[in-house]
């Protein structure tokens, strides 16, 4: 299976940039799970737990998240964060 490619941005730099296996978003309409090969969708994001899945069945890590968007293009998912804890 394809890689997801992702990048996680604040205002301040770039936080993270490679390729996953699955990214769960907290989006403000509910969680999604981005695989590679999604549709493109733009949402913003709540303040929760981003979860980033580097493998197939991985336990996932975590990365609190608060407010900003999250962009699906045919380059992958990119996170934009107002912060990060």
């Amino acid at each position: 299976m394809a890689n997801l490619h992702f990048e996680l941005v604040t205002p301040e730099k770039l936080v993270r940039s490679e390729d996953v296996y699955m990214v769960v978003v907290p989006g403000t309409e509910g969680d999604m799970g981005v695989l590679a090969d999604h549709a493109p969708v733009m949402s913003t994001i709540r303040d929760a737990d981003l979860l980033v899945y580097t493998s197939e069945g991985a336990t996932p890590e975590t990365i609190s998240v608060q407010g900003g968007f999250a962009q699906v293009d045919e380059k992958g998912l990119t996170v934009l964060a107002e912060a990060i804890s």
